[in-house]
């Protein structure tokens, strides 16, 4: 009698059970992978398409950075200064100061004795020692003498000793004095007077002056007190 064949379970696992497992293990790894990839690039992993487009989003929601070309605030901007200066106000001259603190020679020449009211100097026409208030200017007989400067003629008199004189007014205490001239003159008391007006001519009538060249005897008086005449003209 022939025995029959009993099928093992081994024989069963050995058989189409092995395939069916495999395509088990295979189904579950291609699903394990479909979700794997699906969560990488999809909403949930964040890294997807809409991931990226929400991410722009977010980016684009933050305060942008101030650009470099945009006006500064009000309060930050400083006003610059004008380099322009502001013009300066014009000072008034009286009408009756001089011109200019300067005064123009009455004659054109060398002087022949200086002034002198602390040192004594001798004197040749009196023989003695004495000071002198003004300036001896070089100048030929008949030579004419001008004013050194704008005013008005207060004195046109003959000094005993310094002989015929002019006085004039320059304005601010300060007054010249012209002697030794000839007899005439060219102006009288009350002439207004400019720089370089011809007063007279020089003369020989000054007696305390007679030994000496032919020459005009000028003072310059401020406030009632002789100056060196020097310090102003020029």
């Amino acid at each position: 009698m022939k025995q029959k064949r009993t099928q093992h379970r081994g024989d069963f696992m050995e058989g189409k059970g092995f395939y069916i497992i495999l395509f088990l293990c295979v189904a579950a790894i291609g699903i394990s992978g479909y979700y794997l990839f699906s969560g990488l690039t999809g909403p949930a992993g964040g890294f997807g398409p809409e991931s990226a487009v929400s991410g722009q989003a977010e980016i684009r929601q933050e305060d942008p950075a101030p650009s470099q070309t945009e006006p500064l605030p009000e309060e930050t901007v400083k006003p610059q200064p004008d380099p322009t200066p502001a013009p300066q106000p014009k000072e008034e001259v009286p009408e009756d100061a001089p011109t200019s603190t300067a005064y123009v020679w009455p004659v054109q020449g060398e002087v022949q004795r200086d002034f002198s009211l602390e040192v004594f100097a001798y004197d040749e026409t009196m023989g003695d020692w004495r000071t002198h208030s003004g300036l001896d200017i070089s100048a030929q007989v008949g030579a004419p003498v001008a004013s050194c400067g704008k005013g008005t003629v207060t004195d046109v008199s003959r000094d005993p000793m310094l002989g015929q004189t002019v006085t004039v007014d320059h304005g601010t205490g300060m007054q010249s004095y012209y002697a030794n001239l000839a007899e005439d003159v060219n102006v009288q008391v009350g002439d207004e007077v400019s720089a370089g007006t011809v007063l007279g001519t020089v003369g020989t009538t000054a007696l305390s002056e007679s030994s000496t060249p032919s020459h005009l005897h000028f003072e310059m008086i401020e406030y009632d007190v002789s100056i060196d005449p020097l310090y102003y003209l020029h």
